[in-house]
């Protein structure tokens, strides 16, 4: 049992990860902003479904910005976590576009601030979320975390990278434990609604039109939120020095099926009008995770018939009151 500092813990993934620390024994304190991105009502949500585990007395949330440095000093210096789980950040490859500036106050900034007050009271390891869209466009697949991973795409994309680096620089200087796990295509329960997942099955049900890039001849590692909940939990317990790992499923899906497989669920057909791809987006995205298994006795056991079906089970429940 360790005490567990997750930011971003209202959001998709975090809320997730909160439940799974919760479930092995420790003690959570969650930190999140509930930033307006998208509506801060499905962050609570995500809350209330945690307050309803067993042992919720054990979580506690601070309603603060990695960004406000003063008061991150004083929630950690309080709380003095043994490990960092660091989840918040601005999300949004095109958004990013839009607000470059707050991307990497968020994203590099915050980062900054938490890594200095980790080092502060000696948190023994850092794990940070990052995105397999570092890897950028036109490398050989799968991506290999020892790819150069220096042309990245979007400020979201670059802002995450400089991230990976800062940690490298805090390890040096500091002997800071910090991982960096480059997430691909994460979706399930809880998704946000920018994400493509959502977006096609609330397109389905409003029959609304949906830009298809490429009419859906794009690959994506899509990746189950369980299968990325316990990489994280194994890499907060295991310190790597300065590490940077691969978190997918490591079986590309076309988009299209993706689409496809959503269809037979929902029972209707989609109306997409078809785009070309943006210039922020990779054609294809595929992990080699060969690192993870190695190092983190990673093993995805969620494959992507099962998690579409689960996803769209969570979403007929919490968003249409079916059970």
């Amino acid at each position: 049992m360790a005490r567990v500092l997750v930011t971003g813990a209202a959001g998709f993934i975090g809320s997730h990860l909160v439940e799974a620390l919760l479930a092995r024994g420790d003690t959570v304190l969650g930190l999140d902003n509930f930033d307006p991105y998208y509506d801060p009502a499905r962050k609570r949500a995500n809350l209330a479904e945690v307050a309803a585990h067993p042992r919720a007395a054990a979580f506690s949330l601070v309603d603060a910005s990695v960004c406000d440095r003063g008061r991150l000093r004083s929630v950690m210096a309080e709380f003095r976590p043994e490990r960092v789980a660091h989840l918040a950040g601005m999300a949004g490859i095109r958004a990013s576009m839009e607000q470059p500036h707050k991307y990497y106050e968020v994203n590099l900034t915050g980062t900054l601030n938490l890594l200095d007050a980790a080092r502060e009271v000696g948190a023994g390891n850092f794990v940070f979320a990052s995105t397999s869209s570092v890897y950028g466009s036109g490398l050989e697949l799968p991506f290999h975390e020892d790819a150069p991973a220096d042309r990245p795409l979007a400020p979201y994309a670059a802002s995450k990278r400089a991230a990976e680096l800062l940690g490298s620089t805090y390890h040096h200087l500091y002997g800071i434990p910090f991982t960096a796990l480059r997430f691909f295509t994460v979706y399930g329960p809880r998704n946000r609604p920018d994400m493509m997942a959502f977006k096609v099955v609330d397109a389905i049900l409003n029959d609304r039109e949906l830009p298809l890039y490429e009419g859906g001849r794009m690959y994506r590692d899509w990746t189950y939120v369980d299968n990325t909940v316990a990489g994280v939990l194994a890499a907060l317990e295991r310190p790597l020095g300065y590490a940077v790992v691969n978190l997918g499923r490591g079986e590309p899906v076309l988009l299209l099926d993706f689409v496809r497989h959503l269809e037979q669920l929902v029972g209707r057909r989609a109306r997409f009008c078809v785009m070309p791809k943006p210039g922020t987006d990779a054609s294809a995205t595929h992990a080699d995770i060969g690192k993870a298994r190695q190092l983190l006795g990673y093993a995805p056991k969620v494959g992507f018939e099962a998690g579409v079906e689960r996803f769209w089970r969570w979403y007929q429940g919490a968003l249409l009151g079916k059970n």
